[in-house]
This record gives structure tokens, sequence and C-alpha cells, in this order.
């Protein structure tokens, strides 16, 4: 560690023993076949024992913190960018108290309604020097990244070694992608042995701090991206220079340079002077999905599929070398084939809650078992909790976006460790009972209960459940959107029209080469055969003829995360993903 006056360098050696760590659970819970994710970090931090210090090795101990994630979420394809930094030493600007529950709901308020409409950013982090009650050190809503109502998480600054933070910090944002604790009964494996630090996701975690993901977390972690999480981690973010200074061989494409691709040992890129991050000959780019043996690859041409229901292709714009930023379908429009509305890229239904919550052969409860469930206001039936964290009643109306309630499926539920089941049998007035199957879910400290149902769902005809309530699509926009794309195509997430193939942005009431202003051209020019269908889960065919190399992935390259290195995004980042509040 740093000694107390380290200006000469000097350093302090510790035995484990002597480390000042506090043990602490979670308050809850490889290689994918995806392109590198990247996630735009926001961290926010608060602490009384902040005032009078020094904030620039403030600073500099929660860049530390960032890095040491970024590094754990390297080996998933996942970069973590920390774009956004606030430290908080006079005063908190959401309630920080000893209770992890009240402190999380305040903070995710806090993100939703001031920063993000200023800061826009995929996920926000709170470091917290004020200890939780119990043993928890963190907490985090699961399955959240790109959320605006929960993607973050709050996690208290533990120890006075910078990696036990990074390490609960790295747990929290694995719930925020839909990774479970390592328990058991789920056989995970994990390369490290538990008297070496096991893995992050275990559900406490003490000295040696773990610093890889089991398989697990890795299964975890693909499932979550093939159910639509984290639509808005494939977008490269717009890097100018970052926090800490501008420097050539980061992995990142700063102001001045042509392409970045690592240091000189690291680069193996041969379209990139690593030495002057300047692109090498008659090269036109260096990096991108759209960049294929140093050019650029045709307008037109394929560069991300659609992902689901709710999801749309992108392509090529023959302008640059990057995939357009990833776009989906309105919030509140129908999802393509199923029977729900899209909401943050992801057609919520109960039927698929209810697989997850009990295995396959689970469906949906009959109304009436929400309706009388979930109007009891306890563990067992309710509709979330208020800010006091007390369990809150649901109206008739707003019951089906309570409890989750099935039938059928496995004994037991398969997800968490201690998982009860809930099981209710209603008289029916002609006669006979009706059975429905609840469950009170406790994945851990740190995770809020999965047992509810998800925002999003489908709670009636034109119905989708916001905040714990039943309302109607109509509050999103989608019809008046919609009616600009003259019969043609279909409303995406920036209120611009997809077009079918033969007509033109943005309106698709002129002839054109299809797509949207976002989404670049479904159509090569000059090629009217060369178009697909652009409806979701439906994208346009690749060309058959195979291509010679493509580009290297640019190394910093994550659209859930970045953080390189030593270096921070300053606050002009158009696309911070994690904040922290301290």
């Amino acid at each position: 560690e740093p000694s107390a006056d380290h200006s000469d360098g000097t350093h302090w050696i510790y035995t484990a023993e002597h480390l000042n760590l506090a043990p602490g659970t979670c308050g809850h819970g490889f290689n994918i076949s995806y392109p590198t994710e990247h996630a735009d970090t926001w961290i926010a931090s608060f602490s009384p024992f902040f005032q009078g210090k020094d904030m620039e090795k403030v600073k500099q101990r929660l860049a530390e913190i960032a890095n040491y994630v970024d590094k754990f979420y390297r080996a998933l394809n996942i970069r973590v960018a920390l774009v956004g930094l606030e430290v908080w030493s006079d005063i908190d600007k959401c309630p920080i108290t000893q209770d992890p529950f009240t402190t999380l709901h305040e903070f995710l308020d806090w993100r939703k309604v001031k920063l993000l409409p200023h800061k826009p950013h995929d996920n926000a982090q709170l470091i917290s020097g004020v200890y939780f009650q119990g043993t928890t050190i963190g907490m985090a809503p699961i399955m959240s990244m790109c959320t605006a109502e929960q993607s973050g998480g709050i996690v208290m600054d533990h120890s006075d070694n910078p990696l036990g933070a990074a390490v609960t910090l790295a747990h929290e944002l694995g719930h925020n992608f839909g990774m479970n604790h390592d328990t058991p009964e789920r056989g995970c494996g994990c390369r490290v042995t538990v008297d070496r630090g096991g893995c992050i996701m275990t559900p406490s975690t003490g000295y040696p701090f773990p610093t890889v993901f089991s398989s697990c977390s890795k299964k975890d972690l693909t499932a979550s991206f093939e159910k639509g999480i984290g639509m808005c981690l494939f977008n490269m973010p717009e890097v100018k220079v970052l926090y800490g200074g501008q420097k050539c061989g980061n992995g990142y494409v700063e102001e001045g340079e042509e392409c970045d691709c690592g240091e000189l040992e690291e680069c193996m890129n041969p379209c990139c002077n690593a030495t002057t991050c300047t692109l090498k000959g008659d090269a036109a780019c260096a990096h991108g999905q759209c960049c294929q043996d140093c050019q650029l690859k045709p307008a037109g041409t394929p560069c991300r599929d659609s992902s689901n229901s709710c999801d749309l292709p992108e392509f090529c714009t023959g302008s640059g070398p990057h995939c357009p930023s990833n776009v989906y379908l309105h919030d509140g429009h129908a999802c393509h084939n199923v029977d729900g509305y899209c909401y943050n890229g992801i057609c919520q239904t109960h039927e698929q809650q209810c697989i997850t919550l009990w295995g396959q052969g689970a469906k949906p409860a009959p109304g009436i078992c929400f309706e009388r469930v979930n109007s009891a206001g306890d563990p067992y039936g309710n509709c979330g909790k208020d800010s006091k964290g007390s369990f809150a009643k649901c109206e008739a109306r707003d019951a089906k976006c309570g409890k989750i309630q099935c039938q059928g499926g496995a004994n037991r539920p398969v997800i968490g460790t201690n998982a009860v089941s809930i099981e209710t049998n209603i008289p029916l007035q002609e006669g006979g009972r009706i059975l429905c199957r609840g469950t009170h879910v406790y994945l851990g400290d740190d995770m809020p209960d999965p047992g509810l149902v998800l925002t999003g769902t489908k709670c009636g005809d034109e119905m989708m459940c916001l905040n714990r309530q039943c309302q109607n699509v109509s509050v999103f926009g989608v019809h008046e959107c919609s009616a600009k794309c003259s019969g043609r195509g279909v409303c995406n997430n920036n209120k611009n029209c997809h077009c079918e193939a033969h007509w033109a942005p943005p309106f698709c009431d002129k002839v054109g080469f299809g797509g949207s202003v976002d989404s670049g051209p479904i159509r090569l020019a000059g090629n009217p055969n060369s178009c697909g269908p652009s409806t979701p889960n439906q994208p346009p065919p690749v060309s058959t003829t195979s291509p010679s190399r493509p580009a290297p992935p640019l190394p910093h390259s994550a659209n859930i995360f970045k953080v390189t290195g030593l270096h921070i995004f300053s606050y002009q980042l158009k696309n911070p993903l994690i904040d922290f509040c301290r």
C-alpha cells in the first residue's frame, strides 16, 4: 500500500492477516460468441471521510477501482469504460444511509431523474464510504443493464485495498448483466480454488479477493445477451480524450488519431502503425465491423443482425468503419411474432418469466391468481416495496405487475439458493379450486426480489407494466411516431422510421434503399436484389462470398463498460456506463 506520505513512491508491504479487510456478502445475484461489448460507466462517490482530503488522490483511487473492473471483464469480451466520475465530499445528492435497500432505491431514482437526462450513459454505480447494515457490502438489481430505472448498483468501499471495492463492483455489475451467485448446487466450474479467492460471483467474499468469473457466470451472461439484455452495449463510445490525458497505445481512437491498436508489443493490426497511431499506406480504416482488408465495406453490407423480436438490423454506411449504433423497436411497439410489447429492446412476457422461475412447462396463472395473491401486500404477494421498504399492495388493475403467478413446471423453483414455493388454492364460484404458484426467491442480500413481474411485461391489450402499474403503451408516444412512417416502416427507439427495403428514410414516402437514418441502408447501392427482410428476427442475408480478412477488432471496444489502463473518460462522453455515487 502507498505510505502516508508517498510523494517519493514509498509503499508498505503487509502480510495478508494485517490487511484492513471487511468480509461481506452481496445483498440481493471466456470467450462468448458476441463482438466485444462496450459499457459506458459513470461513478458517483460520497463519503464523509473525503472532507479535507486531496480530491485528486480520491479520484485516482476510484480510477484504479474502475481499471480493475475493466481487467476482470476483458475475459468475457467486455470492456468497462469509466466515462464519468463525481466525488461528493460535502453533501450527498441522494439520501445515503446504512440501509442498503433504501440507498439503492434512492440512488437509482436520482440516476433516472437527475443524472440520465443530462449525462446519457448505460450504467451507474455508487461507491459509498458509509458502512451498510449487517454483512451487505453491495446491492444491485439483476438483469437490469441498460434500463433507465435499474441499471446501476451500490458498493461499499470496505477495504484499504482498492481491489476490494473493485471486486464488489464487478460482482454487482455482474448482477446487472444477469449473473447469479455461484452456489454449490449450481456446480459452477472455477479455475481458482476457494483458498486462493475463488470466483467473483461467490455469495460472500474475503481475502484473498477473487478476480475471475466462473463457468456459471459465463453461461448466465450468454443467456442474458440471448434474451436481449444490454441492447445499449453494442455502440462505440465517442472518445475524444480519456481521463488522464491522450495517449497513443491505449487502444482508444482519440482526437488526432487515425487508429489505435494498443501498445507496440500487443498490436496485431495490419492496417495501423502502433507507434504513431496512423493508418499504414493506402489503408482507409483499421478497426470496425465495416472495415475489411483495411478498406471500408460498401454501404448496405449487413454488420449486425437483429438479435430478438424487438431488435432491428444495422448496415454499413460506406462512409465509416464502424457499424451504426444499435437500434431497436420503439418502446410500446408490438413484438414481432410474440404476444407482447417491446421495452428497452426486449419483449418481456409472463410466460418467459414463469419458465425462468419454474423451468420448461411453466405458464402464467389465470388473472384471479394475480388479483387475490398480490392484494395482500406481504412478502408473498405485493407490488414491490415503497420508499420506506414496506411491501405495497397491488390495486386490482395493477395485479399483473406484482409478484409473478404461474402454473406447471418443476416441483420447486429452478432459480436461487433458498427459493420458496408459495402455493395458493383459490375457490371458484362455479366450484372447484385453482392452484396459483408464486415464489419467494432469496438470491442474496444484494439482489432485490426476482419474483416480481419485470418492467415492460404485457398486462393487457395495449397495456404494459411500468413502475409496478399497468399503464397504456400510448405513454411512450409509439402510435404518433409510427404514424409518420407512411405505412411502410416501423418506429425505432430514436423515434425515427426504419423503412422497408425499397423506401427511403426519414418518412418512407419516397423510393430509396430502406433502413433508417440510424441503421444505414438495407440495400447495396446499384444492386436492387441485395436486400433482405428488414423486420426483427429476419435480417438480410449476408453475402455468400467468403471475406478475405476482416480488420482486427479494436482492442478496447465494449458496449457495457470501458475503462482502459489508468485512463478514465471525462464527463463529456456520449454514453457513460457506470455511475459511482459514494
